[in-house]
């Protein structure tokens, strides 16, 4: 599977370092592919490390002002224009969606993808990795959209809060009936 990850590519503390890497163990020892921004610094290198050196895939997208921070030495890495033609691409090339720790970036990808779930135009499965709590108020402000009619769907068809890695990658895996 093609499992894109929008995370942020900031120096974290351990607490979100931890379990993005026990994330990507276990999605290259399940023999997927990292769909990322391509980016090696930060939680996006340390994702990126842990994929490779569990014997997963990467394909990067980054975008042209970025592209010296783009990893080498991967299978794929295709450099965007903009912003707006990473997050196409990325969504493109993924299978699934997990959605890490970030800042308005990830905000911004997330967002996206949850507005093409909620108008139908894409079936893919989205996971939020809420590590550490970290998305604890957006999840409580989902809820309220919900609760309150701004939603056409069950928050539930859209999008899983998983709290440990372990069960985002299994949520992934069963909604595609990868065992």
């Amino acid at each position: 599977m093609n499992i894109c990850v929008f995370l942020s590519a900031a120096d974290l503390d351990e607490r979100y370092t931890r379990p993005a890497k026990e994330f990507a163990t276990l999605l290259g020892k399940g023999g997927h592919t990292l769909v990322w921004g391509g980016s090696d610094v930060g939680l996006m290198k340390v994702v990126a490390d842990g994929v490779q050196e569990a014997g997963g895939r990467l394909c990067g997208v980054s975008v042209e002002f970025l592209a010296a921070k783009a990893r080498e030495g991967v299978e794929e890495m295709i450099v965007a224009r903009d912003l707006a033609e990473r997050k196409r691409l990325l969504l493109e090339k993924a299978d699934a969606v997990v959605i890490m720790v970030g800042g308005t970036g990830t905000l911004d990808e997330a967002t996206e993808i949850l507005e093409l779930k909620k108008h139908g135009h894409t079936d893919k499965p989205v996971v939020l990795l809420n590590t550490a709590g970290f998305y604890d108020g957006l999840k409580q402000q989902f809820r309220r959209m919900e609760d309150e009619g701004f939603l056409p769907r069950p928050l539930g068809e859209l999008v899983f809060f998983a709290e440990e890695p372990v069960g985002a990658l299994a949520c992934l895996e069963e909604s595609r009936g990868v065992a």
